[in-house]
């Protein structure tokens, strides 16, 4: 079954310099993507000439087998039935809700724009605000709104611009879950353009990590943090710090931690320079432990605490504790590796 959405090598300028460059993704109907990465990366350009917004100057974008973008031809934003959330949430102030949510349903009767209109705010759970303006909601409930807009138009897919940004994190958090749950109890294709990983982890089936205008891994969030394919995005997904090692074996290598060895193969010779990734996780506490580390900083997180450790080397790793380990600075604890991936770069 060909893709809802295929974008293929496309390019994209902004006077004269390129900020989008060989980028494809297929994305099929009814799953959730997410392109993100650091500001200027080219994210939001690439969602905009998706959505009809932006001319591209090589390559094609499809949706559902037509062609709605080529060097020289783009099909206008509204004829491609696409849903747009922005950052800014775009509401009109003098329309209440309802009639917010029903805006672009103008050309069906009144009865059935009504009947819309109420399914929309009951699906965002806003019913009882229908009567309600902008003003008078929080930032989170003006998202749903918009949301609710969008998805009123029964688009192929829904397009979002750093749609939570705008948000506390805990709002955020909670209102990227919510989002992700109503676009798959409706079966709607969904984009998101972010530069919080939370909310990509949170939202994404697949997740599309850009940097100067390219994909540099298109992967699921579990093997973009496990399984990082290059340097920029090992850095770039989750925490972590980097130690140097040397290959023993195809897929063992040595460190100050110890003899580290996963279940991914390299096809580098032995005794091969590299540097290993080392997340939070991969380091725990162990009051036997073969190692010891001085606790640097430390940050508490509820459940876990987060602590710095200086190894006898003066490299430092992080490493996740429960909670109720509650050491202070200073403290030199027991740690030991535990790893299933050991993911090594060449240096």
């Amino acid at each position: 079954m060909s893709p809802l959405l295929d974008v293929r090598d496309i390019e994209c300028r902004y006077r004269k310099q390129t900020v989008v460059s060989g980028l494809s993704m297929h994305v099929k109907r009814g799953s959730l993507v997410c392109l993100l990465g650091p500001s200027g990366c080219g994210k939001t350009t690439a969602l905009r000439a998706i959505a009809g917004f932006e001319p591209i100057f090589h390559g094609e974008i499809c949706i559902d087998g037509n062609t709605v973008s080529r060097p020289g031809y783009a099909l206008a934003p509204e004829k491609r039935r696409l849903g747009m959330v922005f950052q800014d949430y775009a509401l009109f102030p003098h329309m209440n809700i309802s009639d917010n949510v029903g805006f672009a349903l103008r050309k069906i009767s009144s009865t059935d724009r009504r009947k819309m209109v109420a399914r929309m705010l009951q699906m965002v759970g806003l019913e009882e605000f229908k009567t309600r303006f902008p003003h008078e909601l929080s930032g989170g409930q003006q998202q749903r709104v918009a949301l609710a807009r969008a998805l009123a138009a029964q688009p192929e897919a829904i397009l979002l611009d750093e749609p939570f940004s705008n948000l506390d994190i805990d709002t955020r958090e909670r209102l990227s879950l919510e989002v992700r749950e109503i676009l798959k109890q409706e079966g709607i294709t969904g984009i998101l353009v972010t530069h919080h990983q939370d909310e990509a982890f949170a939202l994404g089936d697949y997740i599309g990590v850009m940097d100067q205008g390219r994909i540099r891994q298109w992967d699921t969030p579990f093997n973009l943090y496990h399984e990082p394919q290059n340097r920029f995005v090992a850095d770039f997904i989750g925490q972590g710090t980097f130690l140097k090692g040397i290959m023993v074996e195809t897929d063992t290598v040595d460190t100050e931690l110890g003899r580290l060895t996963g279940d991914r193969a390299y096809n580098w010779p032995k005794g091969t320079e590299v540097e290993v990734l080392i997340r939070p996780d991969d380091i725990v506490p162990d009051t036997d432990g073969p190692l010891t580390g001085l606790i640097t900083q430390k940050a508490f997180k509820g459940a876990e605490v987060m602590y710095t450790l200086e190894l006898p080397s003066g490299n430092q790793v992080l490493s996740l504790f429960p909670s109720h380990h509650d050491y202070t600075i200073g403290t030199q604890v027991g740690i030991r590796a535990d790893m299933h991936h050991v993911v090594a770069f060449s240096q």
